[in-house]
């Protein structure tokens, strides 16, 4: 598998939208043309080797035209199909593009302290009365548990200032962080959410990623939030 990294935004895109567009040309003719040609030398030959007695009517004739006609038909529908994707997909290019040095939320449970505190966020899938995050340290320690209170269904940020449940200030580093939402007796579904910045993005063979450094690559589809 081969991937081509682009690192400015003009550049990004300019590269993205060639390697989504790039045609060949050197067909002289389309499928629907070819189509059609065949479809017409078999007709004359019919025609020609036809049996004097027994023409061919006008109902296999029509018949025989409107199938051409539907073949010729669903051809143009593909390729505008096919425009269409790659009109799609060269908007993806440039959006992509566009994100490059900014910050964005994706699913994932870790959290980087640094001198100013730590910012993340969660997900929920519904509306919750309790909203709870725990955040423990790379061996699995807790190290405090914020309350988030009653939150609607959707994405929310939260920041941790970096304190402990003692009030002691924890040291800068990675962590991780664990989210439950309640409704009543009922569990409500919540994704924990993690601030990236991204670095570039990058096509290949499995279509447009972003490069978020220490967190790998993610889809378009996965981002939850620009900041």
């Amino acid at each position: 598998m081969t991937s081509t990294t682009t690192t400015g935004i003009s550049g990004a895109t300019q590269a993205l939208i060639d390697s989504v567009n790039g045609t060949t040309k050197a067909k002289a003719k389309s499928a629907t043309t070819d189509a059609q040609d065949r479809f017409l030398k078999l007709l004359t030959t019919q025609l020609k080797n036809q049996d004097p007695l027994n023409p061919m009517d006008n109902a296999q004739m029509t018949s025989q035209l409107a199938q051409i006609s539907t073949v010729d038909g669903i051809e143009k529908l593909n390729a505008t199909l096919q425009k269409m994707l790659a009109s799609t997909a060269s908007a993806e290019a440039m959006q992509a593009a566009a994100l490059v040095g900014h910050q964005v939320m994706v699913p994932g449970s870790g959290l980087q302290l640094g001198d100013s505190g730590a910012a993340g966020g969660i997900e929920l899938g519904a509306g919750a009365d309790q909203v709870t995050l725990t955040i423990k340290d790379v061996n699995g320690i807790v190290m405090n548990t914020l309350n988030l209170g009653s939150l609607d269904a959707g994405v929310h940020d939260f920041a941790w200032d970096g304190k402990t449940a003692s009030g002691v200030r924890a040291v800068n580093g990675a962590y991780s962080i664990a989210v439950s939402a309640t409704r009543g007796s009922d569990k409500v579904a919540a994704t924990a959410l993690q601030l990236g910045s991204v670095l570039n993005i990058n096509q290949s063979s499995q279509g447009l990623t972003l490069n978020l450094g220490a967190l790998g690559l993610v889809m378009m589809g996965d981002i939850k939030q620009i900041f």
